[in-house]
C-alpha cells in the first residue's frame, strides 16, 4: 500500500434527501459521504456511482464536483436517480420513501472495475452488489463494505473488513452480532451503535469506544464520517485499535453539528420534486 499518498475509491449509494417538515433537500448517500470525507482530508478520493438522466442527478453531480470529487468518475445510465423523503424528529430522520434508482447493485464499468484493483483501499456502500463484492475479494482487493442493518444480505466471506449498525440499547449484547459475522467469513468487524458507541474486532481481539456528546443538528452521514476517518486512521496512519475508535467517534459526532452527510449548501426542496412524489407524500402523510 502506497502510505504516503494512497488512492482510495468508494463505490456505490448517492441519494438527493428530501427533508419534507423542513423543506429542504441535501445530498449524501453511504459511498458518496465516505469519499467526500476523504476529499475534506486532502486524500487522493474517488466517488464511482450511478445517476440517472434527470434533474436531480443535476443536484447531486453539482454538489459532487463541489466537494472536489470528479463528475466524469460517475455513470449515467437509463433509469431514475436514488431519491429518500424523510421526515426529521429532534435531528433523526424517519423514511417515508426509500428509492435506489440506478444505483442499486451498482458494478463499475469495466475501465473503473480495472481502477479498484489498482486502489489502496475501496469501500462499498450499503445496497452493493453480490457480484462485485465476491470478484473483489477473488482478484485480493483491500476493500471494506457497509452493511448497515442489512447484516447477511450478502455472502461475506473473506471480506476484508465489515461495519455494520448494531444496537444501541447496552442490555443488548454485540458479542452475538460480531460472531456471526465472523462465523460467515468476515476478517475484522466495526459494530456501530449510536450513542452507545463502537465495537471494533479485530480478528482476535475485540475494542469498545464510547461516542461523543454533541448538540444533534442532524445524525444523516455520522456513520460515514466514523468510516472514513476508520479506513484511513486505522490502515494508512496506524492508528491503535483504541485509538482509531476513538478518532473516528469524534469526526462521527463533528458531523451531528451541521445539516446533511457534508458540509454542502442547502437547498429549498425544487417545486417539481414535490410534484413528481405528490402521490408518495399524500399517502404516507394519511398513513
Amino acid at each position: 500500500m502506497n502510505n504516503s499518498r494512497p488512492t482510495l475509491i468508494a463505490v456505490g449509494d448517492n441519494c438527493l434527501d428530501a427533508y419534507l417538515s423542513k423543506g429542504f433537500v441535501t445530498v449524501g448517500g453511504n459511498a458518496l459521504n465516505v469519499a467526500v470525507q476523504w476529499r475534506r482530508q486532502g486524500l487522493n478520493a474517488r466517488y464511482f456511482g450511478a445517476l440517472g438522466p434527470d434533474a436531480e442527478a443535476d443536484i447531486m453531480l453539482a454538489a459532487i464536483e463541489k466537494a472536489g470529487l470528479e463528475r466524469s468518475d460517475v455513470e449515467i445510465r437509463p433509469g431514475a436517480s436514488a431519491v429518500t423523503l424523510l421526515t426529521d424528529d429532534a435531528g433523526e430522520r424517519r423514511f417515508l420513501l426509500e428509492s435506489l434508482g440506478v444505483g442499486g447493485n451498482y458494478v463499475p464499468s469495466l475501465d473503473r472495475y480495472e481502477a479498484l484493483r489498482q486502489a489502496d483501499w475501496v469501500h462499498l456502500g450499503t445496497n452493493s452488489s453480490e457480484s462485485l463484492v465476491r470478484r473483489l475479494v477473488a482478484d485480493g482487493v483491500p476493500f471494506s463494505i457497509d452493511v448497515s442493518t442489512r447484516h447477511f444480505d450478502l455472502s461475506l466471506e473473506d471480506v476484508p473488513l465489515v461495519f455494520a449498525s448494531g444496537p444501541d440499547d447496552p442490555a443488548k449484547p454485540v458479542e452475538p452480532l460480531i460472531e456471526r459475522f465472523k462465523k460467515v467469513g468476515a476478517r475484522q468487524v466495526v459494530v456501530t451503535c449510536g450513542k452507545r458507541g463502537s465495537f471494533y474486532d479485530n480478528g482476535s481481539e475485540m475494542f469498545f469506544a464510547g461516542s461523543v456528546p454533541v448538540t444533534v443538528v442532524d445524525t444523516c452521514g455520522a456513520g460515514d464520517s466514523f468510516i472514513a476517518t476508520f479506513l484511513v486512521s486505522r490502515f494508512f496512519e496506524h492508528y491503535s485499535e483504541q485509538a482509531v475508535l476513538d478518532h473516528s467517534a469524534a469526526n462521527a459526532a463533528e458531523t451531528c453539528t451541521h445539516l446533511g452527510g457534508f458540509p454542502q449548501p442547502i437547498q429549498a426542496i425544487p417545486q417539481w420534486l414535490l410534484d413528481k412524489y405528490d402521490s408518495v407524500i399524500r399517502t404516507t402523510q394519511r398513513a
